[in-house]
């Protein structure tokens, strides 16, 4: 891991434009710049809206709506699918903020589950991974009837979205944060990534970490570890793109750059995309460039948005 190494040292200095190693690249972009190994997207197709449907039983703890776009393919094609989750610190927001980007992915041929979850302090973690568990369990069970190949489920957030989304990703079958649900339906193709908090044990006692584990550092250590993905990473992760605002106050950007580096020392996939002169609002808002290699690496490694 010689290259992973020269990697650590150049990121820790901060960087300038670009570094690769054999299975991840690292890209700082300037606003208008294009993306690293960018492809041009397909002409995107039309999509429907779909009425948001209940995708938790009826015994769950809170009735949780998805709201699935279907993009126009042709009749009998199987499409890749894209479990869509919204930041908002754990406590508050809605898909209301991602239905850009569920348009925007449609467009390239996914169908979209954009999905509410639990909110802290009320519901404490594991009940947020818990809720995209089980829209995993629904997205599986309605595979036929969306025309959805369950060998493509690729999975987006931002911010606490992103959190959850990657846990979700990393999640074993047989550890402490495997679905109770059984079998082989969480597992994710690939993740896209943005303004993640890779690390909880690195945050001051806020409330919005303390909401959501419950206790601050000290009253509960090892709930601060199981809730960071960067504890959770193995050989078998999925690949991911990782994109941060490189002024991000309120999640440092060493916080993605150290993910990525414990990505590539386990021999995944990654591409970390640091926006420059952008926070964490702005990061998210002014977000072209990222999702534009966001999807490009997504299609790639789904075989393409058809």
């Amino acid at each position: 891991m010689q290259v992973v190494h020269a990697v650590r040292r150049y990121l820790g200095l901060g960087g300038l434009s670009l570094m690769l190693s054999g299975c991840g690249a690292m890209h700082l972009a300037s606003p208008g710049e294009p993306a690293l190994g960018q492809v041009r997207p397909a002409p995107p197709v039309s999509s429907t809206a779909l009425a948001a449907e209940r995708y938790t039983p009826m015994d769950w703890p809170a009735p949780l709506e998805a709201r699935v776009r279907l993009p126009a393919t042709p009749a009998g094609t199987l499409r890749p699918a894209a479990l869509i989750v919204h930041g908002g610190g754990w406590r508050r927001r809605s898909p209301d903020d991602m239905e850009g980007i569920a348009r925007q992915l449609a467009g390239q041929s996914y169908v979209t589950v954009n999905v509410a979850y639990r909110f802290a302090p009320r519901y404490r973690f594991p009940a947020q991974l818990q809720d995209l568990q089980q829209a995993m369990a629904w997205i599986h069970a309605n595979a036929e009837r969306f025309r959805i190949d369950t060998d493509r489920i690729v999975g987006i957030g931002y911010s606490s979205g992103a959190h959850l989304v990657s846990l979700l990703a990393l999640a074993s079958q047989t550890g402490p944060l495997a679905t109770p649900y059984g079998g082989d339906h969480t597992r994710l193709r690939a993740v896209a990534v943005g303004g993640l908090p890779s690390d909880l044990t690195k945050f001051d006692d806020g409330p919005l970490v303390v909401g959501l584990l419950g206790g601050t550092r000290q009253e509960r250590p090892e709930a601060y570890v199981q809730a960071s993905p960067i504890h959770h990473v193995a050989p078998q992760a999925p690949p991911f793109f990782i994109f941060h605002g490189n002024r991000d106050r309120l999640v440092p950007v060493d916080q993605a750059r150290d993910f990525y580096l414990a990505l590539q020392d386990q021999g995944v996939p990654a591409e970390l995309y640091l926006q420059r002169g952008r926070g964490h609002i702005g990061s998210f808002l002014l977000r072209r460039g990222a999702m534009k290699a966001a999807i490009a690496f997504l299609n790639r490694e789904v075989g393409g948005g058809g």
